[in-house]
């Protein structure tokens, strides 16, 4: 099993990293606020205005670190990574079945499963642990329909019926996601998904974690060998990771929904962490990222059983097996991939 190492996040702005022997420094304001030994580090996330010293990026290359580069919002700007990992003929045999139909079908069906019933398992916990708090009849009728999505996903024939599919239950999914919201909810409603920018509170919770998702799923895909960039229900589109998109839809409910509904119905984030612009756009004060940031970390090291393998495992060795396993299908190990499904 892979160690499970952390993702260091930088949000301070202003915030200068170096290297200092085999240690990783956070300065701010000249100031050193934190070290770090390089082995205990998976990666680091840098928002908004932070520098790393061209040495200490070097230093990330060679111990296999990837630093990234993200707006203050958390849109992907750029990343540094060392050589590319993994063998050749694994990313020869990606891109052929990513140019195949019938396998890219059968991976994103098997994907979009996943996220269903992850989605409907969300639901069903809400129907099971709050039901005198929430609205039975609309939740269990948003079950249902997502329900009957995921019978007819064995049936589509192109990947435009799977992604129809998704988007049906994206719809059941979201219109009952205000239901969740269980305390603060005058200042926490929820309409629509909607981003670029966020128009809401929890919009802009969701796609800020949504983002941490995508990055740990795109650093597990290259340590493993896959190209993140080559995707099965995400066609290729200059610049995007597909990969990582795709495998972030089985974690999408399962992990960052849940996280920002515990957030907010434990009161972790309230009101005035988030303001809104002239323009409609909403986004979230320092505190409230780090609130995100600390809890996502915690999360990672919550364990759960892995139905496939047998095992407990670590969340944050989720997106590492998960990555395992779909290299494992491309090389032919096994017949198809198996992707997460919440318990």
């Amino acid at each position: 099993m892979r160690k499970l190492l952390n993702t260091l996040y930088i949000t301070s702005q202003g915030a200068y990293l170096r290297k200092e022997g085999e240690t990783v420094v956070v300065e701010v304001s000249g100031e050193k606020k934190l070290q770090l030994p390089i082995h205990a580090i998976g990666s680091i996330v840098c928002f908004g205005n932070v520098i790393c010293s061209p040495f200490l990026m070097g230093f990330c290359a060679e111990r296999d670190v990837a630093v990234s580069f993200l707006s203050e919002r958390g849109y992907f700007l750029a990343s540094v990574r060392g050589a590319v990992s993994g063998n050749v003929l694994l990313r020869r045999e990606q891109y052929r079945k990513a140019d195949d139909l019938e396998s890219s079908l059968l991976i994103a069906a098997n994907t979009i499963g996943a996220k269903l019933s992850n989605s409907l398992a969300v639901i069903n916990r809400a129907i099971r642990d709050h039901g005198d708090k929430i609205n039975l009849d609309a939740l269990k009728n948003a079950a249902y329909g997502i329900k009957r999505l995921i019978r007819t996903l064995p049936d589509t024939k192109t990947l435009d019926e799977i992604r129809g599919c998704e988007g049906e239950a994206a719809y059941e999914y979201f219109s009952v996601f205000d239901h969740l919201v269980l305390e603060q909810k005058e200042d926490f409603s929820f309409k629509e998904r909607n981003r670029r920018p966020p128009l809401d509170n929890i919009n802009a919770m969701l796609s800020f974690a949504y983002t941490l998702l995508s990055h740990d799923a795109r650093s597990a895909l290259e340590s493993v060998g896959l190209d993140p960039q080559v995707g099965f229900l995400h066609r290729d589109r200059s610049g995007r990771h597909s990969l990582a998109l795709d495998m972030t839809e089985e974690f999408r409910s399962a992990i960052a929904d849940r996280l920002a509904l515990s957030l907010i119905n434990r009161r972790q984030v309230a009101k005035k962490d988030f303001t809104k612009s002239a323009g409609g756009a909403v986004t979230m004060s320092d505190s409230a990222r780090k609130t995100i940031l600390t809890e996502y970390q915690n999360r990672k090291q919550e364990e759960i059983f892995h139905p496939y393998i047998g095992e407990k495992i670590k969340i944050g060795q989720l997106f590492f097996i998960q990555a395992n396993l779909l290299a494992r299908h491309i090389r032919g190990d096994i017949d198809g991939y198996p992707p997460f499904f919440w318990r």
